[in-house]
């Protein structure tokens, strides 16, 4: 275990210092392209400051360079996360600083930087440790007890990339009609604990059923436990259970449940609902008057009937709300009823412009600030849709999980509109089961960047 810390440390030591160089280093970049006589004065304290900010970034956030397998999209991730913390350190800082608030530029400018080159620095940092465990340095040695899928799977993880640095040892298993490829047998189950004993290895995989806990898991796991072995045990879940999986107590008893939901944490939900109302409160307050005088001077000249059109739709836990919107269409009995199309003679010249431009979602800002919506979120269907959906797709009903928002992941990824094929409305859930599970700040700031994007381009989608 101490080789482990210490191998780890290796790892995350160089990335912390590089990491610290390149704050530095964006600094007086940013300094450099807009000279601040008064900062540059001051340039001891400044330096002072930048690095203490960045200390709980990398407490909180941390390196994950020097685990086995992480996804590129991690590591982007968590420097993401890193530098806005730091902004938030450092902006808080300023408020109370002597000299005042930063430049704009100035500032823009070094955290641009400061972000492009701690991504390349890390991207680097990874490609370079799994060259390292690809030439056989920082290895573990591993050994695998159990032949079945599980097992099998657990070995292609580690047996066909190199670059994660395991070497599979044997395995033990009772029987051998589906071997390990390329990986001797070392006996059977019984022998695994004299094996052990003798040999040493740094992690042991343990596939069996759950039901040989007494005779032969527990005394591997209390071999492991007294002789600096690392224990893992791997369930067979796999057959019927295509997914992660999460594990949590209650009181003492382990608990398996199907997904993570960063939603279900107070804080987050607090995050969420006070960027919400922050966000629709600003509009409301500035942009949104002036919207509505246009839009209802328009809708008055065009058609008979009121400005705003509520529908009832689906909510969070399946719980109906008034959904507002411009009206983009005649008065008609169908409205409840039948999705938009492209040519939908309901539609009048008017309203046709306000749903291409996305102008008549603009009162669901009112829905986000009562609380019935959220900016970013599944979005919200017509009652009948869901009752009809619900029936045909499963896991239909998880996206009601949340509240539902303005606009969604599924919408900014090729989802908007008309659903004219059952796959399309399985892929907007696919995707919205996915936010719900990678729920964070920074994404619904990122699918609100593309959703106003996508207005500007005028989506094709958008009718």
């Amino acid at each position: 275990m101490k080789q482990v810390m210490q191998e780890s440390l290796l790892i995350k030591l160089p990335v912390i210092i590089g990491d610290l160089f390149i704050l530095n280093l964006s600094w007086i970049f940013a300094l450099t392209l807009y000279p601040q006589p008064a900062y540059i004065a001051h340039s001891l304290e400044i330096f002072a400051c930048l690095n203490i900010c960045f200390i709980p970034g990398l407490s909180w956030f941390g390196v994950v360079l020097s685990s086995r397998i992480v996804p590129y999209e991690e590591i982007i991730r968590r420097v993401f996360y890193v530098v806005l913390c730091h902004l938030g350190f450092y902006t808080l800082i300023q408020t109370v600083w002597s000299y005042g608030l930063l430049p704009l530029h100035l500032i823009g400018t070094f955290y641009i930087a400061l972000t492009v080159m701690l991504m390349l620095w890390r991207y680097i940092c990874r490609v370079v440790v799994k060259i390292t465990r690809g030439h056989g340095r920082n290895t573990r040695h591993v050994v695998i007890i159990g032949s079945k899928d599980n097992a099998l799977e657990v070995y292609h993880e580690m047996g066909d990339n190199t670059s994660t640095g395991y070497r599979v040892v044997g395995f033990f298993s009772n029987h051998e009609d589906r071997p390990l490829p390329d990986t001797p047998r070392l006996g059977t189950v019984e022998d695994a604990l004299p094996w052990l004993q003798d040999h040493r290895v740094d992690e042991v995989y343990c596939c069996l059923s759950t039901d040989r806990y007494g005779e032969e898991i527990f005394p591997i796991m209390d071999l492991c436990e007294n002789n600096f072995i690392r224990f893992f045990y791997v369930p067979n879940l796999r057959n019927y259970m295509k997914r992660a999986m999460n594990l949590e107590l209650l009181g003492n008893v382990p608990i398996l449940y199907i997904r993570e939901e960063p939603l279900r944490q107070a804080s987050n939900r607090f995050i969420k609902r006070a960027f919400d109302i922050v966000v629709s409160s600003v509009f409301l307050c500035t942009a949104f008057p002036f919207v509505y005088i246009f839009v209802a001077i328009g809708t008055k000249l065009t058609s008979k009937g009121p400005v705003f059109f509520i529908q009832e739709r689906s909510g969070e836990n399946g719980q109906t709300f008034g959904c507002i919107k411009f009206r983009s269409m005649r008065v008609n009995d169908d409205a409840d009823r039948l999705q938009a199309t492209k040519d939908d003679p309901r539609k009048t010249k008017f309203g046709d412009f306000l749903r291409r431009s996305s102008i008549d979602e603009l009162p669901q800002f009112i829905n986000v600030l009562k609380g019935d919506m959220s900016l970013v979120g599944p979005r919200p269907h017509m009652l009948q849709h869901t009752e009809q959906y619900s029936k045909l797709i499963n896991k239909y009903m998880v996206r009601h999980l949340i509240k539902p928002g303005i606009t969604g992941w599924a919408q900014v990824t090729g989802y908007r509109g008309e659903t004219h094929e059952l796959s399309q409305m399985e892929g907007r859930v696919r995707r919205d089961i996915w936010y719900l599970e990678n729920w964070s700040l920074l994404l619904d700031i990122r699918i609100i960047f593309k959703t106003m994007l996508n207005a500007l381009k005028q989506d094709e989608n958008a009718y």
